[in-house]
């Protein structure tokens, strides 16, 4: 095989060619980066029956493509380009199809994430949008959806490089903060959670609800709080109670310009209820049609003019004639003095409220426990997919002691006896929230914090930096909360660490002795150590160093959840409180505050 430039006039595509057709195909793809970069990737030919002439194998998509190209330099009065070729040596029929076959099926589209990679090295080059859709042949939007990837970590783009993630995931998670998108990669990385994805991952990303900004009735030019993702193709409201302060006001003037256009009525359907086309039928304004504005839960308001329910149709077929329904009554303020006046009742309570630190306290507690459209708390659940695990926790002195501490504050708010916690009693709405904050107002100082131990363990994270930092706070011992049980023997494994916990309890003289059993008969070491079984004396109060405050690990290898949370806490710690070290004038002279940070509560 050898290149040469060859002149388009002696070149003819073969029959042998996987492209061949009497038509000439389309090559509107590649039409624009060969005007602009000419032929980068040489035709592949063979002779065709004379020393001068030759035909195509593979390539004849750019072979069209390059003579259009030299029609509009001829009409232009310039020259065309010759065609690079790579010459193929005479052969069998076969042969050049082989060689069509192989060049085509190796030309495969770059993956999204590669592509973005390349459209990235040109941006900084100085390419810009325009510029990328041109020479790739790419609608605008291709190109804006491919460099919306380099809003995502790094690691999310290589699962979708990977294709562990579908293109709708990926929508959604370039409306998603950074901190959302580790918060979901931590999700990610569970294998015994749950990851949201596709659908489910835009409910997670905004709460539960996500309102189309399409949906607005409003001028959104101006309006804060609007997420959309960096492919251009979807919006959503990230605060959905002002998106419904600003819908209800125009939906209140909508209706009050029906009203003035002599509507006998105007009835609003809200979300809770339904508009049914088969339930109604239609009704001029003069025989005393209404018109139906059905508001429905994701935002969009659907307007339904001239309709009478069904009977009253009925009655009009029959030549009665409908009374009109007398005017509504308006409002005596507008929608927009009304959030006038919202915002400022607002402004001055949270002003007031600075004054008033135990009332404060209560109502935050109020909002863990019931919830509000602005607050989404989530409790623990203590999840595990292992039974023996779950029911090893279950049955544990914690569970118990803090159970039974759970079922005194329920007493105490009038819940339920048998509710599985007392955070999310409400979901905000209505009067949960103002009923539970009226109860804690009720309540004193000493019972208020009660409330605030089990609202807070109940949302405490498991396998976090703070268990770590708060159980060294108050030198938890964990003797007294745990031991070994069957769960905890099955689950240890590894020979080296059960020889080192069988020196612990056991003593040198009985693990050098045993150094070479195996893993079974160490863990019986262990465990009649601890019951004081088969005549050995019993080890009272050991716990495993990893389960200690502050945790240790056995074994140099680590690797072990909550040493290096501990460490990575201890480090974040050091790090934050270390500039302040010299700027302190009065040095050590601060009184030392209490352990429990012991303040009283004004009622």
């Amino acid at each position: 095989m050898k290149l040469d430039f060859i002149d388009l006039g002696k070149l003819s595509v073969s029959k042998a060619n996987m492209r061949y057709a009497k038509k000439a195909p389309d090559v509107s793809d590649i039409l624009p980066t060969m005007r602009r970069h000419g032929v980068i990737v040489p035709v592949l030919v063979r002779q065709n029956g004379s020393p001068e002439t030759f035909e195509i194998v593979a390539g004849a998509r750019r072979f069209h493509a390059a003579n259009l190209i030299a029609d509009e330099r001829r009409g232009a009065g310039q020259e065309a380009d010759l065609m690079p070729c790579a010459i193929l040596e005479s052969g069998e029929n076969a042969d050049a199809i082989e060689a069509s076959l192989i060049e085509n099926t190796a030309r495969v589209d770059p993956d999204e994430v590669s592509r973005w990679e390349c459209f990235t090295r040109l941006v900084r080059e100085g390419r810009d949008v325009d510029d990328l859709s041109t020479t790739f042949g790419l609608p605008e939007l291709a190109v804006r959806r491919a460099l919306a990837l380099g809003n995502l970590l790094p690691r999310i783009r290589e699962a979708y490089r990977r294709k562990e993630l579908d293109a709708t995931s990926i929508r959604h998670l370039t409306m998603a903060s950074k901190a959302q998108q580790k918060a979901w990669l931590a999700l990610f990385d569970d294998p015994e959670g749950w990851c949201p994805t596709g659908y489910q991952l835009k409910q997670w990303l905004f709460g539960g609800q996500s309102i189309p900004v399409a949906h607005a009735l409003f001028d959104t030019t101006n309006i804060g709080g609007i997420v959309a993702d960096l492919f251009g193709e979807e919006s959503y409201f990230s605060n959905a109670d002002a998106f419904w302060t600003a819908q209800n006001a125009a939906i209140d003037e909508r209706r009050a310009a029906y009203i003035e256009e002599g509507w006998a009525d105007v009835v609003i359907v809200p979300p809770a209820e339904h508009f049914h086309n088969w339930e109604h039928t239609k009704a001029a304004k003069r025989k005393g049609g209404r018109v139906y504005i059905d508001v429905r839960a994701n935002g969009e308001v659907v307007f339904h003019e001239g309709y009478v329910t069904a009977k009253e149709g009925r009655r009009i077929d029959a030549g009665e004639t409908i009374s009109s329904a007398p005017k509504t009554m308006r409002a005596e303020i507008t929608g927009p003095l009304n959030c006038y006046v919202d915002l400022h009742r607002h402004a001055a309570l949270r002003a007031a409220l600075i004054d008033h630190a135990g009332l404060t306290l209560r109502l935050m507690v109020a909002h863990a426990i019931a919830g509000s459209s602005l607050w989404t708390v989530t409790i623990e659940k203590q999840s595990t997919r292992n039974d023996a695990i779950a029911e090893s926790v279950e049955n544990s002195r914690g569970e118990a002691d803090f159970d039974a501490a759970r079922r005194k504050v329920l007493a105490l708010l009038a819940f339920e006896p048998d509710e599985p916690s007392v955070t999310g009693a409400g979901n905000g709405m209505g009067s949960a929230l103002a009923v539970t904050f009226r109860r804690l107002m009720a309540l004193g100082d000493d019972d208020v914090l009660s409330i605030i131990a089990v609202v807070m363990g109940e949302t405490l994270a498991s396998g976090s930096a703070i268990i770590e930092v708060v159980g060294q706070h108050i030198g938890l011992d964990m003797a007294p909360y745990w031991q070994a049980d069957d769960a905890f023997f099955d689950l240890s494994r590894d020979r080296e660490v059960l020889l080192s916990m069988a020196r612990e309890v056991a003593g040198d003289t009985v693990a050098d002795a045993n150094a070479g059993e195996k893993t079974k008969v160490l863990k019986g070491i262990i465990r009649n150590h601890l019951d004081g079984a088969e005549g050995r004396t019993k080890r009272e109060g050991w716990v495993p160093r990893w389960m200690t405050f502050p945790p240790a690990s056995y074994t140099e290898r680590g690797g072990v959840g909550s040493v290096e949370q501990a460490a990575g806490a201890a480090k974040s710690i050091a790090a934050s409180e270390a500039p302040q070290a010299d700027d302190d004038p009065q040095g050590d002279d601060h009184p030392e505050s209490p352990d429990d940070g012991g303040v009283p509560l004004a009622a």
